[in-house]
């Protein structure tokens, strides 16, 4: 039915229906939400296996290596519980909402996505599968069928930090997810991502390149926070709506960063 043109998919939708406002679906829709083959983690020896159709809930609930607690900690901000137990990963992915809760710590786990259609599969790094706001490179006839994370910093600590107006049931005004790996009381790899200050969330590859190297001192009060610069956020580029001005989101952004890779030395 994807081949022919014939169907919009659905799963859980909790965004497609909000989407639709007033307006009635007048296209076909298939629904997804049955297809068991698509739900579900799978851990391998050299990657972790998201099915497309895995809920936030799932997620949550599912013993994982260390560095997944950022993303664990992005499943428990979706929304409210209900929308976890509906809202699924590849909906989010296919969604593109620069504020996509899910986005942030994928993008930290280098994470990949699976893309099938009746002409075949193929694997898309998240970084270059999302490509702007509500915009992906999907094509009509493919269904995203899993996100793939490759496995070598299974022990690496790992946090998210969400700001928003209000606690719960909220779009954020910047969130960040941050995967330290260390070796020696020094950095080994940092990987730092950052979600709704730009079209698309964007890793920090100067702060991470930076990072490493840099030591340990959980005594330390500024920690590794201290090494952030204003200059690290260069590739974001936050924009003003009803929720904050853009001044606001960048600076709000750096202390975000700080205070998230102070709290991973604090648990190293």
């Amino acid at each position: 039915m994807l081949g022919a043109g014939e169907a919009r998919i659905l799963s859980g939708g909790t965004d497609f229906y909000p989407a639709l406002g007033d307006r009635v679906v007048r296209d076909a829709v298939m629904d997804v939400s049955a297809l068991r083959e698509l739900r579900g983690i799978s851990i391998r020896a050299e990657e972790i296996r998201i099915g497309g159709l895995t809920t936030w809930s799932e997620v949550i609930r599912t013993p994982l290596p260390r560095c997944f607690d950022a993303l664990k900690g992005a499943a428990r901000e979706v929304g409210s519980v209900q929308i976890q137990n509906r809202g699924t990963v590849a909906g989010n992915l296919c969604n593109a909402s620069p504020a996509a809760d899910g986005v942030p710590p994928l993008l930290a786990l280098d994470a990949e996505v699976e893309l099938v259609s009746v002409a075949g599969v193929r694997r898309l790094p998240l970084a270059n599968f999302i490509v702007g706001n509500r915009n992906t490179q999907r094509k009509p006839d493919e269904l995203l069928t899993a996100v793939i994370v490759p496995r070598g910093l299974d022990n690496a600590v790992s946090t998210f930090i969400k700001l928003g107006a209000r606690r719960y049931l909220v779009i954020s005004i910047s969130m960040v997810a941050v995967i330290v790996y260390v070796e020696a009381a020094r950095v080994s790899e940092a990987r730092i991502a950052v979600g709704s200050c730009s079209a698309v969330a964007q890793r920090l590859r100067a702060l991470e390149r930076d990072l490493v190297g840099a030591a340990v001192e959980p005594s330390f009060r500024d920690g590794l926070g201290a090494l952030v610069k204003p200059g690290h956020l260069t590739p974001l580029s936050p924009i003003t709506d009803v929720r904050a001005t853009a001044e606001y989101r960048m600076d709000v952004s750096l202390h975000l960063v700080q205070r998230a890779l102070n709290s991973c030395v604090e648990n190293v």
